[in-house]
């Protein structure tokens, strides 16, 4: 009994160490909902602008947001397709964020590199007849802005914001090209 009691503690110490804050899920939906199919308008078949994204539940500790989105079902495995960071913590990131390093308007941002070799949001664009992808919209809340210059990849963005995640919540869009 005394050694799961021990277990339970180290447990729970890790957890806390781990994890740098509260962690509570984020609410994210968009124009699609989890595991529906992504609209045109918002994939390389449309006019590729970013979708809208809704945030629910943010934390009134958060000083900022960062944004992966990627495609772990593509043929050269997971492919990126936006890293946006240092976005105001709002309940709604709209529709057509320009592509642009340092984006001040609709919303303020910075945006690095995607697997396309492009700044900002490029959409689904999978290989014709490779069936339906998978594309993962997340969303980490921060407790700081990163000092991370704009350009900087997926990589580059997922070290940065280690430590200072408390908040996450991800959505779930398919797409399969026609």
């Amino acid at each position: 009994m005394k050694t799961l009691g021990c277990l339970i503690a180290i447990f729970v110490f890790a957890a806390g160490c781990l994890g740098g804050g509260e962690k509570v899920n984020l609410k994210v939906s968009s124009v699609f909902g989890e595991n529906e199919l992504i609209p045109s308008k918002y994939t390389c078949e449309g006019i590729d602008v970013s979708p809208p994204l809704h945030l629910e539940g943010l934390s009134d500790k958060a000083v900022s947001i960062a944004i992966i989105v990627d495609d772990p079902d593509a043929p050269i495995g997971t492919f990126t397709h936006w890293v946006a960071w240092n976005i105001p913590p709002v309940e709604e990131i709209p529709e057509g964020v320009p592509k642009e390093r340092v984006v001040e308007s609709p919303i303020k941002a910075f945006q690095g590199k995607n697997d396309f070799g492009r700044i900002g949001y490029n959409g689904p664009c999978p290989p014709r007849g490779h069936g339906v992808h998978h594309y993962h919209f997340k969303i980490y809340v921060l407790d700081t802005t990163l000092d991370l210059k704009p350009g900087a990849t997926k990589k580059e963005l997922e070290k940065a914001i280690q430590g200072h995640v408390i908040q996450f919540g991800e959505l779930v869009g398919l797409y399969e090209r026609s």
